[in-house]
């Protein structure tokens, strides 16, 4: 097994991010299925918005922690 234990997504940044990726899309699917213009680019909006709002987050100090980036990764 491997030692190291990355810690992938696992903050607030990124799960913030997620959701509002995902209910973007939902919504951007919707535009699809029912033909709607302005629904679809409601969607592209919150999209935008979503990616923002985790790398605010992320450099507000709710990411992942800084150590786990500066690890050299280990070949055992």
């Amino acid at each position: 097994m491997n030692e190291h234990d990355d810690d992938h997504g696992h903050s607030v940044a990124a799960w913030t991010a997620v959701t509002i990726l995902i209910v973007a899309s939902a919504i951007m699917s919707a535009a699809v299925l029912w033909p709607n213009v302005w629904l679809f680019i409601g969607g592209a909006v919150l999209a935008v918005v979503g990616g923002v709002a985790g790398k605010v987050l992320s450099m507000a100090g709710y990411g992942a922690a800084q150590r786990d980036r500066d690890e050299a990764p280990s070949i055992r």
